[in-house]
């Protein structure tokens, strides 16, 4: 067998192999991310706009945001059945053909002037239900395209392209093409979806295998019988997350944690914005928040992978969640535009750190035939709190004040880091490493024999 090639390394030091690299399959799924992503940005910050040409009540504009991730509470658990019973490459295509679809009707009643609120709405349902399926398939194929040890590097790209995409690029060109035309906010999506399809049908279709890395033979741990029971397939990746050691305290950590975040957001721009608020922000400022925001992710997307490691993922989820947490206190007691903007810039960079730690590890650990449905159950899980955390914070700010909302908050949410790290020893990881290991080296062999 031939030995990989080493790195030069002074006498006495043993040579370090190099990393290797993420390959062509990642490169195109990186792309197809990158596009729909900047479709993404282009929808949500537009979308809501064009909205407010249609009615001036904020309750209607207020269920853009609802229509549109909805389907994440109703279906990702379904989505997670479908991802692990089925081609994740043909459900992306088929998936981003229903967006398509969606863009360029929405596109064509715009430019007649036929979009009205219900069907906007009706659009946007269909919509996000798509993106349940396009999103849960391309996370779901990371590590079937990435090799084993390079999945850090693999989320922490994925999420930087995701940042670029949506807050540097996506927010501030939907303005631009709103002006140019109701037409063109949907029908500019709608290229760059198409765009994104060409690369995967190019790079991905039928080249992909399951399994990690996508090496090898097909995997063994595909179900054996097309007609499974789909209440059983749920069963099998709901207890499988509740039965880990490793993943259940990280999906419980992150669903509290989303749902006081939202709790957090839902009145925080009553706290930064207008001349009665404590810092006193202009409206037009208030997007440059969401830029620091994202400038503080890019950093930490391209430095995650040489900060997380193997063997260290406790350590990086206490630090980063930790000062996550702090910070949030931050606006509360110094109430400055400074305060904010470094305290929003830090808790961007922290936060990519510490989600490509938890994706990476939730990666290694869970087997390739059911991690759509872990997946699934975690998204249930995380995205149902938050419209939840946001209805309880606005009745906590109502009652208490914001400024006691946000310091409960940053309060809870140094409770809910302490109580994660706790149930999260290292040496409960390590071990759950060592047995994933094991597995998948037995699935090898057993390949190899067949």
């Amino acid at each position: 067998m031939t030995q990989p090639e080493t790195t030069d390394a002074p006498a006495g030091e043993r040579p370090t192999a190099p990393p290797p690299p993420l390959g062509p399959r990642f490169a195109h799924l990186f792309t197809f991310s990158a596009l729909s992503n900047l479709a993404d940005g282009l929808i949500y910050v537009g979308v809501p706009l064009f909205a407010l040409t249609l009615t001036t009540s904020p309750g209607l504009v207020s269920l853009v945001t609802t229509a549109i991730t909805l389907p994440w509470l109703l279906f990702a658990l379904v989505a997670g059945v479908v991802i692990d019973r089925h081609d994740r490459v043909r459900i992306l295509v088929i998936a981003s053909l229903v967006r398509i679809a969606v863009f360029l009707g929405a596109a064509l009643a715009a430019a007649n002037d036929l979009l009205t609120m219900p069907l906007l709405l009706g659009l946007l349902v269909v919509l996000g239900t798509a993106e349940v399926f396009a999103d849960g398939a391309s996370s779901a194929l990371v590590p079937d395209v990435t090799p084993r040890t390079r999945l850090g590097a693999a989320n922490s790209r994925l999420m930087g392209a995701q940042l670029v995409a949506n807050s540097f690029l996506g927010a501030p060109l939907a303005g631009f093409v709103l002006a140019a035309g109701a037409g063109w906010l949907f029908g500019v999506p709608a290229g760059l979806v198409a765009a994104g399809v060409l690369v995967t049908l190019r790079g991905l279709w039928g080249k992909v295998r399951r399994g990690h890395g996508g090496l090898g033979a097909p995997s063994a741990e595909a179900p054996s019988s097309a007609d499974r029971s789909v209440r059983r397939e749920l069963r099998e990746g709901l207890t499988f997350l509740w039965g880990h050691a490793v993943i259940r305290p990280i999906v419980l950590g992150g669903m509290s944690y989303n749902f006081l975040s939202n709790a957090y957001m839902a009145v925080f721009v009553v706290w930064v914005v207008g001349p009665a608020s404590a810092v006193g922000l202009a409206p037009e400022q208030y997007g440059l928040l969401a830029m620091g925001l994202a400038a503080g992710g890019l950093a930490g997307a391209v430095l995650a992978e040489r900060i997380i490691g193997q063997g260290r993922e406790r350590l990086v989820v206490a630090v980063t969640w930790g000062v996550c947490a702090v910070l949030l206190a931050v606006p509360a007691l110094v109430p400055q535009v400074w305060s904010v903007a470094v305290a929003f810039t830090l808790i961007g960079f922290f936060n990519i750190v510490g989600n490509t730690a938890t994706s990476a590890l939730r990666q290694r650990l869970v087997p390739s035939a059911i991690l759509g449905r872990v997946q699934g159950a975690a998204a249930t899980l995380g995205f149902g709190s938050m419209p939840l955390g946001a209805a309880l914070g606005g009745i906590v700010a109502e009652l208490f004040g914001v400024r006691t909302l946000l310091l409960a908050v940053a309060v809870a949410t140094v409770l809910v880091v302490v109580l994660t790290v706790r149930a999260l020893p290292q040496s409960v990881i390590d071990a759950a490493e060592r047995a994933e290991e094991q597995r998948l080296a037995a699935l090898d062999e057993d390949a190899q024999r067949a």
